[in-house]
This record gives C-alpha cells, structure tokens and sequence, in this order.
C-alpha cells in the first residue's frame, strides 16, 4: 500500500515539475524576446537593414548607385569576360575536352 502511494505520489510530482517547466520555458522565450526588442542600437541597424532591401528590391539593382558605381560595374564585368573568354558569367561553363572519347574507349579496352 505504501508503494502504491509513493509510486502516485512520484506521478504527481512529476507531473507539477512538468507543467512548471513547460510554463517557465514559454515564459523564457517572451522575456528574451522582449530584451531583445530593447536595445535600441540592434533595432536601429536592422530596421535601416530591412529599409536598404526594400529600397534596393524597388529599384531593381544596388540601391543609390550613381553613374561611377555603374561605370566601375561595367569595367569590371568587361574585364572578367575578357579573362575568362566572353559569355554569360552568370551561367556555368561547359567543358569540352577533344579526343576524351577516344581516351575512355582505350581506357575500357584495357579493363576488358
């Protein structure tokens, strides 16, 4: 009987430790949350983070570029086509090797 009331109390016990823990966890996560609403400089910094990216989403590019940004953009991009042979940069390049098909073809010759 002893046990029985022991085993009943454990049950309980745990079960209260639970609840407490649930609700404190919960009640964490608020408070955090409200201290880091509070520093006014981290608010600061991500609202003029969140501003810029609107501003630059509206404008289809980088955002208040002005005519020696664009210039130095367009010297750049001629110069990393002339390096690297024309084209889109944007894309992947394709490879092509000559003769690989006549290499795979000793290749597997030699294993059969």
């Amino acid at each position: 009987m002893a046990l029985h009331r022991l085993f009943h109390l454990s049950s309980l016990l745990r079960s209260a430790v639970s609840v407490t823990l649930r609700r404190n966890i919960g009640l964490s996560a608020v408070v955090f949350n409200k201290a880091r609403d509070l520093d006014p400089v981290q608010k600061l910094f991500l609202d003029k983070i969140r501003e810029y990216n609107a501003k630059s989403k509206t404008a289809g590019g980088v955002f208040e570029a002005g005519p020696a940004y664009q210039k130095n953009l367009t010297e750049e991009m001629t110069k990393l086509q002339r390096l690297y042979g024309g084209g889109d940069l944007t894309k992947f390049p394709q490879f092509k090797f000559p003769g690989m098909h006549d290499i795979i073809g000793l290749i597997s010759e030699s294993a059969d």
